[in-house]
């Protein structure tokens, strides 16, 4: 089950959508910057690349419970995306408001996903 749950949860982050399907708000613009050609080049890149990843999405299990979540380091990067909060953008660096991008939530497609999972495995025993 918990594999599924973790599996769901990455596919959506990659998808830059929340648990309730609306989209993610745009990142802010980058600078430009001229290449070696002297052409601007743009920088584009995906939110949350490297958070996704099975080395911090990570899944605990217990004979009664499952957990799908961020832990260390990371959850505090995660959290504040997840609720929108303020955060420094370097150690001594000036305060950011990020915008709300929950990443971690049950959506009606996770619920249906963990029933089926626990009836398969029921059914298996």
């Amino acid at each position: 089950m918990a594999i599924d749950l973790r599996r769901s949860q990455v596919q959506r982050i990659k998808a830059q959508q929340g648990p309730d399907g609306a989209a993610y708000h745009a990142r802010k613009r980058r600078k430009e910057f001229k290449g070696k050609n002297g052409r601007i080049k743009r920088q584009k890149a995906a939110m949350f690349a490297k958070i996704r990843t099975a080395k911090h999405l990570k899944m605990k299990t217990t004979g009664d419970q499952i957990e799908v979540g961020f832990f260390g380091w990371v959850a505090r990067v995660a959290r504040v995306h997840q609720f929108g909060q303020q955060d420094r953008l370097s150690k001594k660096g000036p305060l950011y408001k990020y915008r709300e991008r929950p990443l971690l939530g049950m959506s009606e497609a996770n619920r249906t996903l963990i029933c089926e999972s626990l009836l398969r495995h029921i059914e298996k025993n």
